[in-house]
């Protein structure tokens, strides 16, 4: 295994592609949330790319807010569950790993245990659970609950649903299954461990009715970037899924996360930071552009309205005229998130108009866009990489299966001629390839090293 620090590279994975409207694209496969032969293909790609992981975003609802008009144009609305998708997809690659997420709001600790147990078992240990605690608060009637707990509570229960999950992983000792057809013993009982956890939302006896997986814990991944999110980061997370703009924002974050990991008895290199990257790739930067400004062109006013109605009424964003603007910039008070203070100020510092605005947004939803050459996009990723912004990144291909297969094809040759990039898996593990120690068990015998 190479000493020299190199990229982690993770393909998150939207089914068209991550342009909000990449499925209107002929470089998409328009059924594809439910096509398993697109995923399949996606998967292999990534492979041959040599890629750390595979990941989906996802969420126990319909993902979309707002009025009808835009609500039918939407390309989101049905996609696999990811744990099975992710077990399926194993038997059709060899050494990517699977990052599914997972709500800690909306999920049971036993069963979510057991499933991600079962899924490292059968990719032989490339799996990798999302921690999320679920932001949208359109789902909780899918759960007989009233309201969606509020973000205090639901980042609590998270610390204590990870705990939970972690004990339940570590139920059995990696050598409890003896298997002896001769004496007739299958396993040895003193290895077997209930959890007993009695807590504030869970109380959970175990022990989990599944062996302790290949990885010992599946990877942990998490994706918030609030002051709760990067607390959970700190104390769970092994690689941390981010989104900025510019360096500068980058470093501030990567400084910060890996920051907090010290009172957590954790080193930096424990914690791979990955913002995510929109990348557009041309032959020339008139090309990339030029690509770039056909996907725009692809979103619908009403989608594109609907974006911006988290930040102005929606009544209001029909009167405006698209090509002029804003007539108006709300009022921001304390309580209003980040994300809405950075729209407004972006707004007014660019003089964008209303429909330069929602493309902005709806484009990428916020995150790293970078046009260009291969050559550019490697340029950008090296910058952050050796500057203290990134461990690695997050790919969102903007359109699937096309923008994966350029990016693999035209980017990653480049990122190896560099030298920032593998050219053969180390391990057999997702753990072995992103560099990460496995595990020992809550329950393991410390190693009492023997006086000279």
């Amino acid at each position: 295994m190479t000493s020299v620090r190199q990229l982690r590279l993770g393909a998150f994975i939207m089914a068209t592609g991550h342009h909000v409207a990449a499925w209107r694209h002929p470089g998409a496969v328009v059924d594809s949330g439910v096509n398993i032969d697109h995923y399949v293909e996606v998967a292999r790609t990534a492979e041959r790319g040599l890629f750390d992981q595979v990941f989906v975003a996802d969420s126990p609802g319909v993902w979309h807010k707002g009025d009808e008009e835009s609500f039918r144009r939407q390309g989101r609305v049905s996609h696999f569950e990811p744990v099975t998708l992710w077990a399926a997809l194993s038997q059709a690659t060899r050494h990517i790993g699977f990052v599914a997420t997972a709500s800690t709001t909306y999920e049971d600790p036993y069963l979510l245990a057991r499933k991600f147990a079962s899924l490292d078992h059968i990719s032989k240990g490339r799996a990798a659970w999302n921690v999320v605690t679920t932001s949208a608060d359109n789902v909780h009637g899918n759960f007989g609950l009233e309201a969606h707990p509020d973000p205090a509570t639901r980042y609590e229960r998270a610390h204590e649903f990870v705990d939970v999950v972690k004990g339940l992983w570590d139920s059995w000792d990696d050598d409890a299954f003896v298997r002896d057809p001769v004496s007739g013993v299958y396993f040895d009982p003193d290895k077997v461990h209930a959890l007993d956890h009695v807590g504030r939302f869970f109380k959970v006896r175990g022990p989990l009715n599944i062996e302790r997986p290949p990885q010992g814990h599946p990877v942990i991944v998490q994706a918030g970037s609030s002051e709760a999110g990067k607390e959970l980061a700190a104390a769970t997370a092994e690689a941390i899924f981010t989104a900025w703009t510019s360096l500068d924002e980058a470093q501030a974050f990567y400084r910060d996360v890996k920051g907090r990991l010290a009172r957590h008895g954790r080193r930096p290199e424990q914690l791979l930071v990955l913002p995510g990257i929109f990348p557009v790739i041309g032959a020339t930067q008139a090309e990339a552009e030029a690509r770039w400004q056909a996907l725009q062109d692809l979103i619908h006013p009403s989608v594109g309205l609907n974006t911006l109605s988290h930040f102005w009424p929606l009544e209001d964003l029909q009167k405006f005229d698209l090509d002029a603007p804003p007539p108006y910039y709300p009022e921001l008070t304390p309580g209003v998130n980040s994300r809405a203070h950075v729209v407004i100020q972006l707004a007014r510092r660019e003089g964008y108009t209303v429909r330069q605005l929602y493309q902005y947004l709806a484009g990428a939803r916020g995150h790293w866009v970078v046009i260009g050459t291969p050559q550019t996009i490697a340029d950008r990723m090296q910058e952050w990489f050796e500057n203290g912004a990134a461990d690695g990144f997050n790919v969102m291909p903007p359109v699937l299966p096309l923008s994966l297969n350029e990016f693999v094809d035209q980017v990653v040759p480049e990122l190896q001629r560099r030298g920032l990039f593998r050219t053969a898996y180390e391990g057999t593990t997702l753990r072995e390839n992103l560099g990460l120690q496995r595990p020992a068990s809550r329950h393991a015998v410390p190693v009492v090293a023997k006086a000279a």
